[in-house]
């Protein structure tokens, strides 16, 4: 008999995974904001955002073709991911990467209002808002 349980977020090396999800709860309206910012910033782009946890947190972009490369590494272990990365439609929701301890964790989600319009209530610029995500990220004490 094949006995099926939820994973193990208890483990200590992926904590960080279970706080950044939490984080992103939390912070969905402003993430949306930050992300259609950079969106109109860039434009159509082949790279996604990233949340690099180390030395403190940061954002980062991450090519589409580092992310396929890796994917080739781990025997495509990470195929759906580039599926979703792929399908991403900014306008109305929200994909980073979060990257810690040599891990890499999706954030991906459809925020209550679409991110145009996210970023329009925050009506915060760009760099305000990386730089008070990045603070609160630190406060939140996410490590990896």
């Amino acid at each position: 008999m094949i006995m099926f349980s939820k994973s193990q977020p208890n483990k200590p090396e992926d904590q960080w995974k279970v706080k950044l999800n939490q984080f992103a709860k939390e912070h969905s309206k402003e993430l949306a904001a930050l992300s259609w910012g950079l969106f109109l910033e860039k434009g159509e782009s082949d790279e996604t955002i990233g949340i690099d946890l180390k030395p403190r947190p940061h954002f980062v972009y991450c090519p589409r073709a580092a992310l396929e490369k890796l994917n080739q590494k781990v025997d495509n272990y990470l195929q759906e991911m580039v599926g979703i990365v792929n399908a991403h439609q900014p306008d109305k929701e929200v994909l980073m990467i979060g990257i810690g301890n040599d891990q890499i964790k999706l954030i991906h989600f459809e925020p209550e209002s679409p991110p145009p319009v996210c970023f329009e209530e925050v009506g915060k610029d760009v760099d305000t808002l990386l730089g008070e995500l990045e603070q609160r990220l630190s406060e939140f004490g996410i490590r990896p």
